[in-house]
């Protein structure tokens, strides 16, 4: 996981994968269980790397977030300052994030200011999608990075101009694992699941459904010419976060855009409800 491999730290990556592996091994070699299965997360770490102890693994994981933790709070105080909602958007690769950005953004336009931080390994796709929509984007290439960080946001949130306060759209990197333990400044984090997926996402990759606030199932339209379940899929997120709330959308056809524009709305109003709170106090 990313969080102990170093990727979001390029000193310890360049570290350990020149360190001297001859020391004893006393880390997690994912012996099988009496299940028949082989199990590399069951260490105190949670997570198993090849010549690395666990307890080294804890140290890197919490050097990696601490110093991501210090960019993050900055972000989200310069944010809180501009009166500028953040939003950290994560899914699979092919949820239709983009495309309800998009759709998303078109019908914002005249309804208050919109600006979005496109993650991405590689090309400005993304990014020019979305400025086609009037909206101002930064394109963030990662690399071989799989997942943006508190770091990258900061150098984007400097291209943007946030005095126009609204709403600032995160797209990150697709990858259900590794955006999960980044704090990226974001006042809340939306996780997007089409149904042409697996109604049981939410079970097979727990940490990111666990700490997002909202579930948006995207392409109901195809719903008719599938085998998905949508109470299932509810379910099987509220067996991870029980307070997680969820909405399904097309973006195609527009059904259920309303009610996402309406939640959007209201989280912009509770965080300049909350902000005038701090401003009085």
């Amino acid at each position: 996981m990313c969080t102990v491999c170093g990727c979001g730290d390029t000193k310890v990556h360049a570290y350990d994968q020149n360190h001297d592996h001859r020391h004893g091994h006393d880390h997690a070699h994912g012996p099988a269980h009496e299940d028949g299965h082989v199990h590399f997360g069951e260490g105190a770490a949670g997570v198993a790397v090849p010549g690395m102890s666990q307890s080294r693994l804890i140290r890197l994981e919490a050097d990696i977030l601490g110093k991501n933790k210090a960019h993050a709070e900055r972000n989200r105080d310069l944010l809180r300052e501009k009166g500028v909602l953040a939003l950290n958007l994560v899914s699979s690769p092919g949820s239709g994030k983009t495309t309800l950005l998009v759709e998303t953004l078109k019908r914002l336009s005249d309804r208050l200011p919109g600006m979005v931080i496109e993650g991405d390994q590689q090309t400005t796709n993304d990014a020019d999608r979305i400025r086609e929509t009037g909206t101002p984007a930064v394109q963030v290439n990662t690399g071989k990075g799989c997942h943006l960080d508190a770091h990258m946001v900061g150098h984007a949130l400097e291209k943007l101009s946030l005095d126009r306060g609204g709403l600032l759209f995160i797209e990150n990197v697709g990858n259900l694992v590794c955006p999960a333990g980044f704090d990226l400044g974001e006042a809340l984090r939306v996780v997007i699941l089409s149904v042409t997926e697996g109604e049981d996402k939410p079970l097979k990759y727990p940490d990111i459904f666990a700490s997002a606030d909202l579930m948006i199932l995207t392409k109901t339209d195809l719903l008719p010419h599938l085998d998905f379940d949508v109470a299932a899929t509810v379910a099987n997120a509220r067996r991870v976060n029980s307070k997680i709330q969820v909405l399904e959308v097309s973006a195609r056809t527009g059904d259920g855009l309303g009610g996402w524009l309406d939640w959007l709305d209201a989280a912009l109003k509770m965080q300049t409800a909350g902000s005038s709170g701090q401003a009085a106090e």
